[in-house]
């Protein structure tokens, strides 16, 4: 319910510090995500109280607050709306980045914004290391999947009626509406990548939509003619990252007077040439690489990359660092419409699902741990993970990786027909679980597709459940750290109820104790 969202938003803000500690806004799926100026003045205990927060990571100036499908995007319009509301000062303003607030001048600030100055310098979350890199990468390609999966649904729908011979009148309309945001993803990419990188949107836009530009089939270099969409995805993202430092050099050395004209005509015009002739060109050859490295690694080596990718998901989602593969997803979709990484990773949901209902096998009646479960459990079969990781099985330690055992089991049963040459691949990034029904493709017909995937989940949540059941170590000590309830009952089989449930200090085990050493409470 909007008042819901509203009070759950209004709850939120003063914990992160206040509207003047709000550098960014963004969603996910699943997740409020939110850059501070000063992320000590976050208030993670109490920020994991507030009512409809399923968990919350804090990292690096980045706080994301965990609040599950369709609440998380009414509670990001409320967010805002509170942010909108407060009177204008020299904070930072909302929904762009403090870097980028610091590097835009002023001839190239948008009007209307909340507050007109940059922030000071000891306020920045200057992007700088790894996980940064990732986090700025992430926010040019979220922002994007909601086109992404639409698009992915329509198209699917389209070539079932087509294989069908059904609504032969409707059909070339489809294929229209789901192919037409792909023929210019590389400019939307263009557009959100000058956006987070402090460059002006459009400018980058325009600069990335030299890539899929038909008239470049007229430009040779190098002795070799280029090709419409040639670097796709990651050309416009090197192109608009070098139109944001062109433009950032102009801004700093054309005289004011001159500025509205000649910074965008030296922008477009350097940034451009410098696309044509060697972004194009190298990035395309690295697409190429992925794509070729991608299809080589499950067809040579699949029950094993299966096992590795379906295993490993889980950890580098908890570390943010699965960020990274979002733009190999986007190039493998570009390439050949569909990803055959994202199926085998989304095994690690399976796992995750399985882990968990064991674990509401092995609670007693009444423990409060299962009442999350049981509201977490359709939001994970959905393929989203989130409140089952952070509300059961990162928290108690052992289920956390047996839900990964089960994982690599789903993966390396998708990896295995994919060496027989059963492909199975996506549309579309983003859903995974049984939400990925819709978006599947392969090379044996949906049916056959389908069926492998479907056999991946249910081997994930079979090795997930017994993995758990029988090397879990659910008690009532583990319980408890879970939920912070003294009076859970605990289990009904198993160890002593009373006793060590894992090795080390934390009694939520080694994997509890390393999260909780980078984010309390196991977030």
């Amino acid at each position: 319910m909007p008042n819901d969202s509203s009070t759950t938003a209004a709850a939120i803000l003063p914990l992160v510090g206040g509207p003047a500690n709000v550098t960014s806004v963004a969603h996910c799926m699943t997740r409020l995500r939110l850059g501070l100026a000063d992320p000590s003045r976050a208030d993670g205990a109490a920020l994991r109280a507030v009512p409809g927060v399923l968990g919350l990571v804090l990292d690096d100036g980045s706080c994301q607050v965990v609040l599950g499908p369709g609440a998380v995007t009414r509670v990001t319009a409320a967010f805002e709306d509170l942010l909108a509301a407060t009177p204008a000062t020299d904070a930072p303003v909302p929904g762009v980045s403090a870097t980028a607030a610091a590097d835009t001048p002023p001839a190239a600030a948008a009007p209307g914004g909340r507050g007109t100055g940059a922030a000071p310098a000891a306020r920045r979350t200057a992007a700088s290391g790894p996980k940064a890199v990732l986090r700025r990468l992430a926010a040019v390609f979220l922002p994007l999947i909601p086109a992404l999966v639409g698009c992915g649904i329509l198209a699917g729908v389209d070539g079932l009626l087509v294989n069908a011979g059904l609504l032969p009148g409707l059909t070339p309309a489809l294929t229209a509406l789901a192919s037409g945001f792909m023929a210019l993803f590389p400019v939307f990419v263009g557009y959100n990548t000058a956006k987070e990188f402090g460059g002006t949107p459009v400018l980058g836009g325009a600069v990335a939509a030299v890539v899929v530009h038909p008239g470049v089939a007229k430009v040779t270099a190098f002795g070799v003619a280029l090709s419409p969409g040639q670097g796709g995805v990651l050309g416009a993202l090197a192109a608009a990252l070098l139109a944001t430092r062109v433009e950032k050099w102009c801004r700093g050395r054309v005289p004011q007077t001159l500025d509205v004209l000649l910074t965008p005509t030296l922008t477009v015009l350097v940034a451009g040439l410098g696309t044509l002739y060697g972004l194009m060109y190298a990035a395309g050859a690295v697409s190429s690489a992925v794509g070729t490295a991608a299809n080589w690694l499950l067809a040579t080596t699949g029950p094993f990359a299966g096992l590795v990718l379906g295993g490993l998901f889980l950890p580098l989602v908890t570390l943010g660092l699965h960020q990274a593969l979002i733009p190999v997803h986007a190039t493998l979709i570009e390439q050949q419409g569909y990803t055959v990484l994202l199926p085998v990773l989304a095994m690690a949901g399976a796992g995750q699902v399985g882990a968990a209902i064991a674990v509401y096998v092995r609670l007693r009646p009444g423990a409060p741990l299962r009442t999350t479960i049981r509201s977490a459990l359709p939001a994970g079969l959905l393929g989203v993970g989130e409140p089952l990781v952070y509300g059961v099985s990162l928290p108690l330690g052992r289920p956390f990786l047996t839900a990964c055992a089960g994982g690599a089991a789903g993966g390396a049963f998708v990896g295995f027909f994919a060496m027989l040459g059963d492909t199975v691949g996506a549309t579309a990034i983003g859903p995974s679980g049984w939400a990925l029904f819709p978006l599947l493709a392969g090379n044996r017909g949906l049916g056959e597709t389908a069926a492998v995937y479907a056999g991946g989940l249910l081997t994930g949540y079979a090795v997930g459940f017994a993995a758990t059941y029988a090397f879990g170590g659910v008690t009532t000590a583990a319980a408890t750290a879970a939920t912070g309830d003294p009076h859970d009952p605990g289990t009904a089989t198993g160890p002593d109820p009373d006793g060590p449930v894992a090795v080390g200090d934390d009694p939520r085990g080694p994997v509890a104790s390393a999260a909780n050493a980078r984010h309390p409470q196991g977030s």
